[in-house]
């Protein structure tokens, strides 16, 4: 995976549901996200646009959702399959994940 060189920032968009990233002022990509009941972030999709595919844009975008989540004490329900891998292959430390809706228990091992 490449590591992205140009002007990247990621935000939350509480009003779309969704964090976003940009290259410079261009809108690359988001993933999703809706407040459960319980008040969890549940993570259906994440969609890389895909003149910006293969600048490990993907990865940047969901590391820094999950690190927003640590920092305003949110629990992540991981619904998305690229969210599951990611959580699954990167440790983010103080991160409360429920595997319950993913197909996974806290210590699966794929889908």
């Amino acid at each position: 995976m490449t590591e992205p060189t140009e002007d990247v920032t990621v935000t939350r968009d509480d009003a779309e549901g969704r964090y976003e990233i940009r290259v410079g002022d261009v809108l690359s990509g988001f993933t999703e996200f809706r407040v459960d009941a319980e008040g969890r972030l549940v993570f259906p999709h994440t969609q890389i646009d895909p003149a910006f595919e293969g600048r490990g844009l993907a990865a940047v975008l969901v590391g820094d959702a999950m690190k927003d989540a640590v920092a305003r004490h949110e629990t992540v329900v991981p619904e998305c399959p690229y969210v599951v891998r990611f959580l699954q292959r990167h440790d983010v430390e103080g991160l409360e994940i429920d595997w319950s809706h993913s197909g996974l228990d806290a210590g699966g091992s794929g889908v």
